[in-house]
Formats: C-alpha cells, structure tokens, sequence
C-alpha cells in the first residue's frame, strides 16, 4: 500500500511509498482502510522534533475509515465487525486504570505504552505511526478501541477531524474552561484547533470572542466560526482595552504551544479569570511565572490534553451539535489532496493558509 514515511527527525518533505505494509494484525487488532486522514500542526511538531516521536515513521493521527478485517475476539468484546465505518481515537480510554476510574479517561497512558512498538514495515525497516496510529497510510492495524464507530450521516473528512482536533477545541471551552454565558474570551491562534474554541465558546455563550492571530486569512476564517472580533498579536492590547477596559478576559484560550504565547496569554487574563493552555509545546520551552503574581492575580492555569474529557462522549457531543447546526465541521476542511500530494498540503499548514487539510487515501 501507499504512505507518507518520515526518515528522520526534521526532514522537510515527507517520502510517499506504494510498498509499505501494515503489520501487527491479530487478536484485539483492526485493519482500517484510511478514508480520510487531517492534517494537524502536532503533526507537524512530530516532524520537526517538537513532539517526541520515534522516528522513521508515518505520520498523521487524525482519521477515519472502514474496518476491513477484524481480529479474533473483537467482534465478540467490541461489537465491530468488518463493514463498520470508523473514526481513528489516537488516545482511547482503557475503561480500567486509576485515571479512567475517575472518570479522567483523556489522561489515561494504556495505549501510550504501544507507541514504541512498529505499525508498519517497508521491506526490512520497521516504521512507527505518529501517536500509535499513522494515518498518512492507506491501510492501519491499530487496538481495536482506538476504532470508534460513526452514524452513517457522518462524512469521513469531518469524522476524521472530530479525532482529535475538533475534540481538543471545543472541548477545552466546553469540559476545561467551562465557560459561562456573557463572558468575554480571547483565543490565540486560530488554526484548526482555535477556531473549535471559538466555537465552543459560542456554544457556552460568550458575549465577546476575540480571535487572535497574526495571518490575515485566519482572522478572517475566525470570524466566520463565531469572533466577535479578530485581531494581529500586535492588537491584542488594544482590543482587550475596548472589550474589558483595563481589567483583561475571563477566559484566555492559547492555542500555539509556546512559552512566549502563553505568557501573552496570562497577562491578558483578568485577576481571577482562567487561562486554558491547549498548544501542545517542547520539553524544552518553559513558562516563567514569579511566586508573587501567581498568588496575588488567583488566575486559574487549566491544561486541557484533548479536550479534557470522556473523548467518547465528546466525539457524540461534537455530531449532535453539528447535526443541530451550533458548530461548523465541514467549514474546517479547506483542501482536499491526495497522498501524493501531502508535502503540498504540509506546506500550506506552514505557512498558515490552511486552516485544516484532508486528505484521501
């Protein structure tokens, strides 16, 4: 089959193959064929070293597609079965650990300790899948709760997105920040993820929503999703003098994954306001904060790691909302490309003319 195969950490362009393979299939296994696979920037981050990965490897961990085969005993403790249309969870609640049993399934590492197992082989190399899953191919074999059945009125480019972007965003406003109605929220960096905050936090019924990010076109894609206004970094100061006065935001969203965004953030966060961190970022870039602030300002720092929530349940809040018309999937999806397309897909996500990519297998 075809895939899109990294050699080595921060190689620009990515090498698409027709004679990979699959490999790992047998008990509690599904084979996927790959429908629709996102491109997200953690992708990106994995590439270029930010996120840890193994390396060589397939990237992509936002997909959906059609089980072709499943293995012995899935159908008897899963229900699936060949035939069943399904999105890919790069991160699936065992059900049983100590995390999963407070209900902080998004938390749980079960499906983390198989990312230094190969998904797949190309002649004599082994290659790891980003995330555990790798859907830059055209073909997965991955645990068989990592596949999540989708209603038949679900389109595979938006269920490959509800994997995980979609969750991330419009759970870290809807499950972590919890914000309330007539609050004022600013949220910086408007790609894929952002804008599912901005979203969210429409849902929640935020009065004001100012959408920050230093490309023109995301600003404007922000206003389609629900700003009320969309600034350049450089504005930031001044927009938050005309929404709040001096006091700053309730609710501060970043969305970057960088120390120096973050602490922009906590500075345009009001005293007593809450700052939701949800940019995935380096081992090595740290947030600065000194002990007299962080006690005087009682500002509430709230990590949210996919969409702080029952991913699950997340994924049937994220299908209803769209079915009712509250949030805007399909408007996420800005290129359709194919495989042998990806490195042009990469590039636009680079450079930020992208909001999201799809692409087909």
């Amino acid at each position: 089959m075809r895939a899109a195969v990294q050699h080595r950490t921060g190689q620009e362009a990515l090498d698409v193959f027709d004679d990979v393979e699959a490999v790992g299939f047998g008990p509690g296994k599904v084979r996927i064929r790959v429908r629709a696979a996102g491109l997200c920037h953690s992708d990106l981050s994995a590439m270029s070293g930010v996120l840890p990965q193994n390396a060589p490897f397939v990237p992509g961990h936002e997909g959906a597609g059609v089980v072709t085969e499943a293995g012995p005993g899935v159908t008897e403790s899963t229900g699936l079965k060949q035939g069943d249309r399904v999105l890919v969870c790069w991160l699936p609640p065992c059900g049983s650990c100590a995390s999963c049993r407070r209900g902080q399934g998004q938390l749980c590492l079960a499906s983390l300790r198989n990312s230094g197992v190969p998904n797949f082989r190309r002649r004599t190399t082994d290659l790891y899948g980003f995330a555990g899953t790798g859907t830059f191919a055209e073909e997965i074999v991955v645990d068989a709760n990592c596949a999540v059945p989708i209603p038949d009125d679900v389109p595979y480019e938006v269920a490959a997105l509800i994997g995980c972007g979609v969750t991330t965003g419009l759970g870290a406003a809807l499950n972590t920040a919890r914000v309330a109605p007539g609050s004022t929220v600013a949220v910086i960096g408007c790609g894929g993820v952002g804008v599912s905050v901005i979203q969210g936090a429409r849902v929640c019924g935020a009065a004001q929503i100012v959408a920050v990010d230093p490309v023109e076109a995301r600003r404007e894609a922000a206003l389609r999703f629900g700003a009320t206004e969309a600034v350049a970094p450089e504005a930031l100061a001044d927009a938050r003098l005309k929404v709040t006065g001096r006091e700053g935001f309730d609710y501060v969203f970043e969305v970057v994954g960088k120390s120096v965004t973050a602490r922009t953030a906590y500075e345009a966060t009001r005293r007593g306001g809450t700052l939701c961190i949800v940019g995935a970022g380096a081992l090595d870039d740290h947030l600065s904060l000194n002990m007299f602030e962080l006690f005087f300002d009682e500002k509430k720092i709230l990590p949210s790691l996919y969409g702080g929530g029952d991913v699950l349940r997340s994924y049937e809040r994220a299908i209803a909302l769209w079915r009712a018309g509250r949030v805007d999937l399909e408007g996420l999806i800005t290129h359709r490309v194919p495989l042998a397309r990806i490195n042009d897909a990469i590039e636009q996500m680079r450079t930020g003319e992208a909001l999201r990519t799809w692409v087909t297998m």
